[in-house]
């Protein structure tokens, strides 16, 4: 963003300058005065009237008049007129004035606030009430927004009020994430168009790459979801088939706009209608296929014809598979031929990752206070329609933001076949899981086993992080891990029970290094941990035995190595201490050059 900063006084500049150390690369310092790093401009009306529209924003610090009758002869719309932003001459205030929504004046406005501890006063109502802001969505999430209404006032007046609302779902991506999570209570979630009556509603917002038709009040997003495959006779003329593809696709009910790939077969990567398609959808470059690639995708109109040709039995269909992560045929192969000689094809699909189907996702709880679930991990809570958690190490308060109308399943009784039942259960009926694990499900989560299963079956899943129990002893221990100088490595491992070590990671194998070392899983063989850390570590060695880090009963026990094994037992501690060793354990000697002063970086010179 290029930001015009409007210093009316000498003290204004100050407030400047503070900008300017923040935002370095975006804003300039206009004033009157002279001053450090700053422009000097004979009169701030005539400035204001020369540049007003070659900045993205303009902040004037000083009396909010100057600032109105400086812009007043200006503005033209809402969607041309720059941000415009006012700041008291001492800083106490940060007003967004012009162009809060489009120009993004209200996001910046709360930059700016934070940045000098100031109070952000912003008057939208969408941003006061926590309402989305309608006119914003499609460029905040990359969709084209179009509407029913002859303009988007009435429709953001009736939500914006609070009018019955109908949401209308019918693709998944990162936008339809974040409305799903956050939408207000007089707005109603569907995912499939035949589940609701549009009469029933004051206003529908769609979020689809499919044509939606209704006499309601209605804005819809286009989303690019969708992949083109292209097929035609060598060097076809484009004349009037892009104009008659698009038309096509019209008619069929979706948009040519949702289009967000193109993929054909090597063959044709230089054919003058390829590359004019291209650039008409503003798609920086195709999806090259050798026949290899192709021919494994299963497609429906396999040609006999197109095989000998291309060895391959459909052009059109599977590059539009394989470009859409072999996602579902909207449009079957269809043949045209505008003028003589210039035959194609073309196929539609929708990118897997877009569809309505089943999706698992693993989320790592983090170790057990729900504050320390990751946004994106409680996002997931909030929506899932299955949850299944850990009821032995993960508390059942992490589920409390679950829906009303979801399933919420400990799998501490169950085995792996049933866990794997309940969970294809919802995904067959293609609803969100969430398999929810303690600590981050990655380090001795025992999610192996399940990603071999839902791979066997092709569902779709994806894991989120979540903090490991050795980051929240490091915490309660108020102690850095890596001590300069002294150790820089932090080693996770187990003891051996039931489950054997290998040779090479044996705790006394382990323990030559004196790193830091935290031991998951292993307080019901405290004595066998002890005795192989002894080989190495010094006797008087801090550790500390922590359990149920974060828990309402945490617990934490310090001492030296020798006494490990007396510790552990003495208080009773199981299945969920975490074992810390190592010489980091409140050690506060040993200074980092990271922030030396003779030591420059980037943003410190």
């Amino acid at each position: 963003m290029n930001i015009a900063v409007i210093a009316v006084s000498p003290a204004g500049q100050q407030i400047a300058r503070l900008l300017l150390g923040e935002y370095p690369q975006e804003i300039s310092i206009f004033s009157p005065h002279a001053g450090e790093s700053v422009e000097q401009i004979s009169d701030i009306k005539t400035f204001t009237a020369e540049r007003f529209h070659q900045y993205d924003a303009w902040v004037f610090i000083g009396a909010m008049g100057i600032c109105v009758r400086s812009i007043a002869p200006h503005i033209q719309h809402k969607y041309q007129d720059p941000a415009v932003i006012n700041i008291d001459s001492t800083g106490r205030f940060v007003v967004s004035v012009l162009s809060g929504h489009i120009g993004g004046a209200n996001e910046l406005t709360n930059r700016i606030a934070a940045t000098l501890g100031a109070e952000a006063v912003v008057s939208t109502q969408t941003d006061n009430t926590g309402l989305w802001a309608l006119d914003l969505l499609g460029r905040k999430y990359g969709w084209k927004t179009i509407n029913n209404c002859d303009g988007l006032n009435r429709p953001i007046a009736l939500y914006t009020n609070e009018r019955k609302t109908a949401l209308l779902l019918e693709v998944k991506d990162r936008g339809t994430f974040d409305l799903e999570r956050s939408k207000a209570s007089h707005v109603d979630v569907f995912y499939k168009r035949e589940s609701f009556r549009p009469e029933d509603y004051e206003l529908i917002l769609v979020v689809s790459p499919r044509r939606y038709e209704t006499t309601t009040p209605t804005i819809q997003f286009i989303p690019r979801v969708l992949t083109l495959g292209l097929g035609c006779r060598y060097q076809c003329d484009p004349l009037d088939i892009p104009q008659y593809i698009e038309e096509q696709i019209r008619e069929r009910g979706f948009f040519p706009e949702a289009i967000c790939r193109i993929g054909t077969i090597d063959l044709k990567k230089d054919e003058p209608l390829l590359h004019e398609l291209l650039s008409r959808w503003n798609i920086a470059q195709a999806n090259i296929y050798t026949a290899e690639d192709l021919a494994p995708v299963e497609i429906p109109n396999p040609s006999q014809k197109v095989y000998e040709v291309t060895g391959v039995y459909g052009v059109a269909e599977s590059s539009a598979r394989l470009s859409a992560r072999l996602g579902s045929i909207l449009i079957e192969k269809q043949k045209g031929m505008i003028h003589k000689g210039n035959d194609f094809t073309f196929a539609l699909a929708i990118d897997r990752k877009a569809e309505r189907r089943g999706h698992i996702e693993i989320v790592g709880a983090g170790p057990g206070d729900p504050d320390l679930c990751s946004i994106r991990g409680r996002a997931f809570l909030e929506i899932a329609d299955l949850i299944l958690y850990a009821g032995s190490l993960v508390p059942r308060a992490l589920t409390d933001c679950a829906k009303p109308t979801a399933t919420v399943r400990s799998s501490a009784s169950m085995n792996l076949e049933e866990q794997f039942a309940i969970m294809k259960e919802f995904y067959d009926k293609g609803l969100l899981v969430v398999r929810l694990h303690t600590g981050d499900p990655c380090i001795y989560g025992a999610i192996q086993e399940q990603m071999a299963f839902f791979d066997q079956y092709n569902m779709s899943y994806h894991i989120t992080p979540g903090i490991s129990s050795f980051q929240a002893a490091a915490a309660a221990l108020r102690s850095q891990f890596t001590i300069p100088e002294k150790t820089q490595t932090i080693i996770l491992t187990r003891g051996e029970g039931r489950t054997p070590m290998p040779d090479k990671e044996k705790l006394h194998m382990l323990a030559r290094s004196q790193s830091t070392m935290c031991i998951f899983l292993s307080a019901g063989i405290v004595d066998d941990v002890q005795a192989q850390l002894l080989e190495h570590y010094p006797p008087t060695t801090p550790v500390a035995a922590c359990y149920h880090l974060t828990w309402p009963d945490e617990r934490i026990y310090r001492g030296e190595l020798q006494n490990l094994a007396e510790i552990v037992k003495s208080n009773n501690l199981t299945l969920t201490t975490m074992i810390v060793v190592g010489e980091a354990i409140d050690n506060r000697k040993g200074l980092s050059r990271l922030y030396a002063d003779e030591f420059k970086h980037l943003f410190r010179r």
